[in-house]
């Protein structure tokens, strides 16, 4: 590292409940037992780059709805944060969410508690350094791989930004849904394992976030879900956005962090460009399934 990379660089001053670093994560190496993680909210992840002239894989910093705050060292730096809509300031002064922000040296930069949403993203001008395992610098919170929540008192690298400004463009930019929020979910491998009625229970109850809910899992309470087999199956491959039913028949949403295997049976699966809705969800937030490409062969036999 140079001796000017080496002078910019920030210091977490209150590190919030859980803050990560995050980028699009490791997938590829679920064979390993190794899961993808990255970042939860992946189109929020890469607006907050986008807004900062990074690219999509750039790291940022992921907060889980108490926000954190944060001081600009050696350098000026230019941030952005997206996803769940927060109050941001800049030594006291409000300055506007979702877009990028001149934060002088020594200043503090603060983003309060998530107001509509769960997590925030914290883009800064040439990201966030940290160690690279497999490829990512994301923390996996099940795995224990990439660099420990953040804590207050620690001190990040920030990489020099771009030569080039960015063009300048035009993207839309939305909060998160407000409750209830409607997910998609196509047939999953197990159809097996579940009645039509049970598929009808699902897509048309209603559930509810539970506080359990983290990284790993967004956790459902609702209607439970009958099933015609075994508690449980052999263990077998798991993926982002499965929709697992263990024994109490409440279904469990697998998240960024979810582990590579699975020894319950999967009634549905959530597509990756639905995702983020779930992962904004907030503790109570109200959950609707709406069954997707109902003309399969696997969703016919659950009709």
């Amino acid at each position: 590292m140079t001796p000017r990379a080496r002078s910019r660089a920030v210091e977490i001053v209150r590190a919030g409940p859980l803050t990560t670093v995050q980028d699009l994560g490791r997938p590829g190496y679920a064979h390993l037992g190794v899961g993808r993680s990255g970042a939860l909210d992946q189109p929020a992840h890469r607006l907050a780059n986008r807004l900062v002239g990074n690219p999509p894989a750039a790291a940022t910093l992921e907060t889980t709805l108490g926000g954190t705050a944060l001081r600009a060292l050696g350098e000026p730096v230019v941030v952005a944060v997206c996803g769940a809509v927060a109050a941001v300031r800049v030594n006291g002064a409000s300055v506007a969410w979702a877009a990028p922000v001149y934060v002088p040296t020594g200043a503090l930069l603060e983003i309060g508690p998530a107001v509509r949403g769960v997590r925030s993203y914290v883009a800064i001008a040439g990201g966030f350094l940290a160690e690279q395992i497999l490829g990512s610098r994301s923390t996996d919170l099940l795995s224990g791989l990439g660099p420990a929540p953040l804590r207050d008192g620690d001190v990040l690298a920030v990489a020099q930004p771009p030569q080039v400004p960015p063009a300048a463009d035009v993207i839309p930019v939305s909060a998160p849904a407000d409750s209830p929020i409607e997910l998609a979910v196509l047939p999953g491998p197990r159809a097996e394992h579940f009645g039509a009625e049970t598929w009808h229970t699902l897509t048309r109850a209603e559930y509810r976030v539970k506080d359990q809910s983290n990284r790993i899992a967004l956790r459902l309470d609702g209607p439970a879900l009958a099933r015609q087999g075994p508690d449980s199956i052999p263990s077998e491959g798991a993926i982002l956005g499965a929709l697992q039913v263990p024994a109490d028949g409440l279904p469990i949403l697998f998240l960024a962090d979810h582990p590579p295997t699975g020894g319950y049976p999967v009634i549905g699966v959530i597509p990756g460009e639905a995702l983020h809705l779930a992962t904004q969800a907030a503790p109570s937030t109200r959950v609707r399934f709406r069954a997707a490409n109902l003309g399969s062969p696997k969703a016919a036999r659950l009709r």
